[in-house]
């Protein structure tokens, strides 16, 4: 329904001020962020727009591309080409047969090079196809900074990224839900050599228990990149995306960077659900009014400083029958210091059919 028209209701929510101390990080990587995840917000910089090797951070990407094109049930035989791959294996056999899904775990986990392979050339067909397709993703993110030569992240002077961009790639794959599920898995058991055998995969990521609220997601070393790590950790309701590039003391700089980052950042309810109820008046229907309501919560992390949330009830000032329940009929506008900052669909609670009339409009005027 059209808002061209509408009745705009004002109401004062809340204001929150916090007084924040200097929050000291001390940094060991050569290139460094840290992101609120919902908004992409850099919170900490350093040196976060140099092209820098990745290593094997690059599976996240791999690991994206292959859950967006392929099933997870798919059943992939392993060929020649996805055997004996340099660095991290789970030493795959030629002939055995994992399912997609295993082959992910394996990556994602175990950092598996000869995974990363089976995967490419199961999904693109051939790796360089594949590594297309990683490219071809980063455009679509809007990365300006990063370029894929593999699936795995083995040293290439055309392979590089930047703390910013890995970021970004970290955020959007984190908001899907396998990939999510995955990284935040410590330990997984998958098949070796058809049933042969049980292959334990370890998790990489310590930050799974060494940090509190930790999620995932991603490890990586080469001696040209140095240490490599992407981590997402949430806390009360705030998420934040950590990058280290070239980081001796990776561990450290994750939990000081996100120490920080919680200590900048508050997650706030707009409205629960059903916390808007507006009667609105109808013309030409069976009922006269009808209740409407928002059906969901709404929640927003914002940074503690200076808080100021208003909201505008924005709602025709009268509805046209016939109006079925579940309509959109209005909206709740939220501001934080006069900055849109969420919006809440209202609902029609209940129906209102149009009236059918016996006689003519001329008719009922003279009767």
């Amino acid at each position: 329904m059209s808002l061209t028209s509408k009745f705009i209701c004002s109401v004062f929510l809340a204001s929150f001020i916090f007084c924040t101390s200097a929050y000291a990080v001390d940094v060991s990587a050569k290139s460094a962020v840290l992101i609120e995840a919902d908004s992409g917000d850099a919170v900490y910089e350093k040196n976060a727009d140099i092209r820098m090797p990745m290593a094997s951070t690059t599976k996240i990407m791999t690991a994206i591309v292959a859950i967006e094109n392929c099933p997870l049930e798919k059943e992939v035989k392993i060929t020649k080409e996805s055997v004996g791959i340099e660095g991290s294996s789970i030493y795959l056999h030629e002939g055995e047969t994992l399912t997609m899904e295993q082959l992910l775990y394996a990556l994602l986990l175990s950092s598996a090079n000869d995974a990363s392979v089976a995967i490419a050339n199961e999904v693109g067909g051939d790796v360089d196809t594949f590594v297309g397709m990683m490219n071809e993703k980063a455009k679509e993110l809007g990365l300006c900074d990063t370029h894929f030569d593999n699936p795995h992240g083995l040293d290439s002077e055309s392979h590089y990224t930047t703390s910013k961009d890995l970021a970004k790639i970290a955020a959007y794959a984190m908001k899907n839900p396998i990939f999510a599920d995955i990284v935040s898995t410590y330990k997984k058991a998958i098949p070796l050599n058809d049933g042969e055998g049980t292959r334990v995969l370890v998790n990489h990521n310590k930050l799974l228990r060494l940090y509190d609220g930790a999620v995932g997601i991603k490890t990586g070393f080469t001696k040209k990149s140095g240490r490599c790590l992407v981590s997402c950790a949430e806390v009360d309701g705030v998420r934040m995306i950590c990058v280290t590039l070239n980081a001796p003391n990776d561990w450290s700089d994750h939990r000081n960077m996100l120490d920080y980052g919680f200590s900048q950042y508050e997650n706030i309810s707009l409205a629960e659900a059903g916390s808007y109820t507006l009667s609105l008046d109808v013309i030409n229907g069976t009922k006269k009014k009808i209740l409407c309501s928002n059906y969901y919560p709404v929640s927003v992390t914002l940074k503690k400083d200076g808080i100021d949330i208003t909201a505008s009830v924005e709602v025709n000032r009268f509805l046209c029958a016939p109006i079925s329940q579940n309509d959109v009929v209005g909206q709740i506008v939220f501001y934080n210091n006069g900055q849109k900052i969420a919006t809440a669909d209202l609902y029609a609670l209940e129906k209102a059919d149009n009236i059918t009339y016996k006689k003519s409009l001329f008719e009922r005027i003279f009767s």
